[in-house]
Formats: structure tokens, sequence, C-alpha cells
């Protein structure tokens, strides 16, 4: 390019109005979604998936097609841990991810896993309007993160050998709980703890480097542990481990839209909501199938039982976290308040 044309360039990019420039940006290019789980298409497979796919629709209809989307399953963009990380610096535009993996590097997370914290999808769904709800969006945006839609799962858990139902269950087995406050309650119940994103659950249990694995039931399902699996404690009926696993989007990115698309974007996220809500309690109930299916032996949970690994954190996850810093004692004694 010749100095007069360069010229020419930068100074129509600096007498460009910024609003201007972010419009411009917003309708030509494609905003990326990752996301860790299997890919399938918007009427079927896994429901995280379905629902990125749905929420690209809907959005781009709202938008009159200014916003694009690219989806990006199976982590084939950029590995699992990578992602929140990724949102922060404005690299990544959207991801649907759990919001613990994130706990090494904003501890205040750490709580969208906490065991015994949420016990039902209508305690779950309460957060987001509560004041725990609010206090960690605002911790989320002052990081550069914004919830578009609160998802909240079931999980159970997959085990090569008995079932774990009783804490007792767990004393001496390699098990994956998914956080660090899981983690702490498998300890105290005599567990050894692995750890690692849900998509490299199989693997290692096919291995044996593993005996059992917390995770959602929609992973359960999708990541084939079936397969590795003799026997499944399920999240059907009572639980005591529910992942906020959300859709979110980068505050940079988001400051790049227009109003109007930020609305849209918004607004779909919030619609997403029951979609999520609906297609979590099927797996949690349609997971017991596949696993029966397949020759696992299938347990089911009651009050009791979610009370003792309950009792296990409040004198273990739950003193950790809120030890964390000022932040984490706020959030929890805010979730306590669902209780």
């Amino acid at each position: 390019m010749s100095l007069v044309s360069r010229r020419t360039v930068l100074g129509a990019l600096a007498s460009t109005p910024f609003w201007s420039m972010s419009s411009v940006w917003a309708q030509s290019s494609a905003l990326k979604i990752s996301h860790q789980f299997p890919g399938g298409s918007i009427s079927e497979g896994d429901f995280r998936d379905r629902l990125t796919r749905m929420f690209a629709a809907e959005v781009g209809k709202r938008t009159n097609g200014s916003l694009k989307f690219e989806i990006y399953p199976g982590s084939s963009l950029m590995k699992t841990n990578s992602q929140f990380s990724a949102l922060r610096k404005g690299a990544l535009d959207f991801s649907l991810v759990p919001l613990n993996y994130a706990g090494g590097e904003v501890p205040e997370v750490n709580i969208g896993l906490m065991p015994g914290l949420v016990t039902s999808y209508e305690q779950g769904a309460a957060w987001k309007n509560a004041e725990v709800g609010k206090e960690l969006s605002r911790i989320l945006l002052d990081k550069g993160v914004i919830i578009v839609s609160w998802i909240w799962q079931a999980g159970g858990v997959a085990s090569r050998t008995k079932p774990i139902v009783d804490p007792a269950d767990a004393k001496g087995l390699k098990i994956r709980g998914g956080s660090r406050e899981m983690d702490l309650i498998l300890k105290e119940a005599g567990a050894a703890v692995v750890t690692l994103p849900s998509n490299e659950i199989y693997a290692a249990m096919q291995t044996g480097a593993m005996d059992a694995a917390m995770t959602s039931s929609t992973s359960l399902i999708s990541f084939r542990l079936e397969e590795v699996s003799k026997s499944l404690t399920s999240g059907r009926d009572k639980a005591y481990w529910y992942m906020l696993e959300p859709l979110m989007i980068s505050k940079a990115t988001f400051d790049r839209l227009t109003k109007e698309q930020q609305a849209a974007v918004m607004a779909v996220g919030a619609d997403m909501e029951k979609f999520a809500e609906s297609a979590a309690r099927l797996d949690d109930s349609g997971v017991a199938a596949v696993y029966m299916k397949a020759g696992a032996k299938v347990v089911d949970l009651n009050a009791a039982t979610v009370k003792k690994w309950q009792d296990i954190a409040r004198n273990t996850a739950w003193k950790d976290y809120a030890a964390k810093n000022e932040n984490c004692a706020k959030l929890l004694k805010l979730a306590e308040k669902l209780l």
C-alpha cells in the first residue's frame, strides 16, 4: 500500500465514530461459541449443543441476520479449561462451560458446584434474581464475563465397581468430583480424587486410572460412560450434585454490539433457560434407562443420604470456600438464604 493510500485509510478509520465501527464489526463477523460437549444438530444430540444452536438461530432471526454465529463443539476451537480465560480476554465470544472450571483463576466461581448447597432445580433457578445471583453476576462482570443463560444440571455417579451412594462407599476409590469443593468431601470420605474435564472421563475409566466419576446426567449419557460402568447413582429424584453451567459472553464482545443486538442476546438467553431445565430433567430420568439397558445397576438417593453428604460439605467444602476471600464468604451466606 502506498503512503498516500495508507494515510487515506488511517484517516478514514480515525474519523469513523466508534459506534459505527462497532456496528460494522457486529454485522460482518461471525461470533464464535465454544463448548466441550459432543456436536449434534438443533433437534438432536446433547441438549447443551442444541441450546447453542437454537440460541444462534433465534438471535440471528431477531437481529435480522446482523449477528451470525459459528458453533465449535467438542473443544474443537480451544481446550476446555482455556475457554473462561479466553472469554475474559475477549479472545472468545461465547462459551457454555461449567463455571467451576475457572475456580483456579477466579475462586468465587467454585460456588457453581458446591456440594449440598443446591438440592433442586427450583432452588437453582431462584439464584438468577436473588441476591446471590446478582452478586455473582457483579463479580463476573468485573472479570469481563456476562452470564447469558443460567443453566443448572443435576448429576450422578458412574462407577466401574459398586454404586457410590453413602459417603462410606467412596473410601479407597479413585473418583472424579468435578470441582475443588467436591474433591474436598470425597477426600473426607476416604477417596483419592482425580481432576479432569468431563470429556476426558471415558478414557480414564476405560484404562482404570479412575474408578468412578461424578458428572451431570447429560454428560453421563453424551460421553457414553455406560460402556465403562457397572453401576450408576442417579440424580433423578434427589441429588447433592447440582452444577451451574451457563452460556456466557465476553464483556468485550458484548460492548461491541449495538443496543438492539445486546437486548436480543440477553432476551434469547433468558428464553433458553426453560428449555435447559426441561432437557436437564429429561436426562436425569433418561440416564437410568440408558445404564439399565447396558446392564449396569442403577440406584437412587433419598433425603437422608443427601443430608449425609451435605453435613460433610458444611464442615469441609463450605468452610474452605468461605475462607478464600470476602466475596466467597458473602456468596455462601447469600446462597444459604435459599436453602
